[in-house]
């Protein structure tokens, strides 16, 4: 295992102890509004902080780029994308679906992978050109061939509602061509999820990279594609992101292609 992921590991690992602790009593936590739908607890920015000062005193020369913290030292080569509770609502709720999600990105691409999962203490982690594993085990995307036959995972908007009548329609054909939708509310898990093969394909639109970063080299390494709406790679700058095995991609490419807007349709870089 690379030791820059051992490193990521040990700080997803001290984080998901904050977190379990948390669990035990909700009702406890400080929780504050950040935007609509949009919550943080004191077990967010402990979480993070715990993490951050793990990977700082390792790399004290590396970036971070966190959901709590913001950007620092945001000219470095290498950058931690950092989203220390993904499904901060279902945490609040006691719903049993929320992870920590860690990737590592030098010079501009993706390296490193943890998504580590407190409740059912399962571990994924990845590194570019290694493959992706679940609990030290290889794991591998689905070779199901056939849209029909694909289960996919999804997430609504939940903060920008202007994305909603675009995400109906696109729900809709996707629900009558497929064989099954889920929406368990974190998307670090749901594309850990289609790495390991227990979907077949995830999209959602207007996702944060601390999201997506190390879910989708999860994926990747997997033998997966991710791309944006029409399968090009601004899916972590733009948040509009498509992951599946490599025969569900395309298929779900089309079903989405007569629903994409200006908003969602790959940006044209200026000259």
């Amino acid at each position: 295992m690379h030791p820059t992921l051992n490193v990521a590991i040990r700080a997803a690992r001290e984080a998901g102890k904050i977190i379990n602790r948390a669990a035990q009593d909700i009702g406890a936590l400080k929780i504050a509004q950040k935007d609509t739908n949009d919550f943080v607890s004191e077990v967010d920015r402990g979480a993070e902080q715990a993490i951050i000062d793990i990977l700082k005193d390792a790399y004290p020369k590396h970036g971070f780029f966190g959901e709590e913290s913001g950007k620092t030292n945001s000219e470095a080569e290498s950058i931690w994308i950092i989203d220390p509770l993904d499904g901060t609502t279902n945490f609040l709720h006691g719903f049993p679906a929320y992870c920590i999600s860690i990737a590592l990105q030098e010079k501009g691409v993706l390296t490193q992978a943890v998504i580590y999962d407190p409740v059912r203490n399962d571990l994924f982690t990845a590194t570019r050109g290694s493959g992706a594993f679940l609990n030290n085990r290889r794991i591998r995307v689905t070779q199901r061939a056939r849209l029909q036959e694909a289960l996919l995972s999804t997430g609504f908007p939940f903060k920008d509602f202007s994305y909603l009548e675009t995400y109906i329609n696109i729900f809709r054909d996707m629900a009558k061509k497929t064989s099954g939708l889920r929406r368990p509310g974190s998307a670090a898990l749901d594309l850990a999820y289609v790495a390991a093969g227990f979907s077949d394909g995830f999209f959602e639109i207007n996702l944060s990279p601390w999201d997506i970063a190390a879910g989708a080299l999860l994926v990747q390494e997997a033998g997966g594609i991710v791309g944006d709406f029409e399968g090009n790679e601004s899916w972590l700058r733009t948040g509009n992101i498509v992951a599946a095995n490599p025969k569900v991609f395309g298929q779900m490419l089309q079903v989405i292609a007569p629903h994409l807007t200006e908003r969602i349709k790959t940006p044209t870089l200026e000259a």
